[in-house]
């Protein structure tokens, strides 16, 4: 049995350029973390005598064959490395999905470590990422981009700068402990209950950007330069220490996101926004992700209790959480103990 556990992410500044649509003309920037939330992904070897797959998530898949398998991260990860028969694959999330947290990449990102481990391959975070990369853009032909499958493979604080072919650089940020604690007294996180598919937020933007040159067309790639631009200037507030302006920029970035698409926000979720920045001191915060629902973040120079009960009365409570230093990585191999692998 390998159990591997993979962080979730929060997207600091750049997201949404990291789309094949905006990167392959511009090239894309984007500073993320990861957090101390986690996919822990559960890869086991069953009885030789049952050749059977067993899938485990919110639901139970148990298959025959690859092809019959409905997940599809577990379907076109398992075919990938050939492993089709005598395994049970579970899958346990500290967060739930589809809230903005990078969930499928962390999942795929998790997978395929388990997966490797398995195999006895040595292989780097960055193949591992690039390999997610790859299942998820070409395989399964899904409108992502490439920032989940790197952070959750190196966890940190991490700056993803994509070339015009597709590669990626990875550069890790050095946050002191002073300034991530800030952050997290500073930066709160509110559950907003709603539940929404980044697939189909970031598909209308794809397709207005791979357009033929139209107004629509400009107006979204000036977006995203524009968001770019603003990722590169959080990275150096950052680096500055400068959190107050960090949450000023947050703002900026927000109020051009929200152009990228009509499901980008939600009206009752500007509008506490609104209210908050006039009540509370909010600086500055988004919806974490491609928008849409999931999680609000919100920076307050003076954070206070009275926030958070306020955030609790509209129906959206405080998550804790802090950045993590770890990647994806295995926390248990009892292969040794029961011939599982070679």
């Amino acid at each position: 049995m390998i159990i591997t556990r993979t962080p979730f992410r929060i997207t600091l500044g750049g997201g949404g350029t990291d789309l094949p649509s905006f990167y392959e003309q511009h090239g894309g920037f984007v500073f993320t973390m990861a957090i101390n939330k986690y996919m822990f992904i559960c890869l086991n070897r069953r009885s030789v005598a049952d050749k059977k797959i067993v899938i485990r998530y919110s639901q139970v898949e148990t298959v025959d064959t690859l092809a019959e398998i409905k997940h599809p991260l577990a379907r076109e990860a398992l075919k990938l490395h050939n492993l089709d028969q005598n395994l049970e694959l579970t899958s346990i999330a500290d967060m739930p999905g589809k809230a903005g947290l990078g969930s499928s990449g962390s999942y795929l990102v998790g997978l395929l470590t388990a997966i490797h481990a398995y195999k006895n391959d040595i292989v780097s975070m960055h193949a591992i990422a690039e390999e997610a990369c790859h299942i998820e853009m070409n395989l399964l032909k899904e409108p992502v981009g490439k920032q989940d499958q790197y952070i959750a493979a190196l966890g940190g604080f991490q700056v993803l700068e994509i070339e015009r072919d597709g590669r990626v650089k990875t550069r890790p940020v050095a946050v002191d402990a002073v300034t991530a604690n800030e952050l997290v007294a500073k930066c709160r996180i509110y559950y907003t209950g709603l539940q929404r598919s980044a697939s189909s937020i970031l598909k209308l933007q794809d397709a207005n950007a791979r357009k033929t040159p139209t107004a629509g067309r400009n107006a979204v790639v000036e977006n995203l330069l524009e968001i770019k631009e603003l990722g590169m200037r959080i990275e150096k507030a950052f680096m500055d220490r400068d959190l107050d302006l960090f949450a000023q920029l947050t703002d900026q970035h927000w109020l051009v996101k929200r152009k990228l698409s009509a499901n980008v926000s939600i009206s009752s979720v500007d509008d506490l926004y609104e209210e908050v920045k006039k009540r509370f001191g909010v600086l500055g915060g988004k919806i974490i992700g491609a928008g849409g629902g999931g999680f609000l973040l919100l920076y307050s120079t003076n954070p206070s209790r009275e926030l958070d009960e306020y955030m609790s009365s509209q129906g959206m409570p405080r998550m804790s959480y802090f950045p993590s230093a770890q990647g994806s990585r295995v926390v248990s191999d009892l292969s040794s103990f029961d011939d599982f692998g070679g």
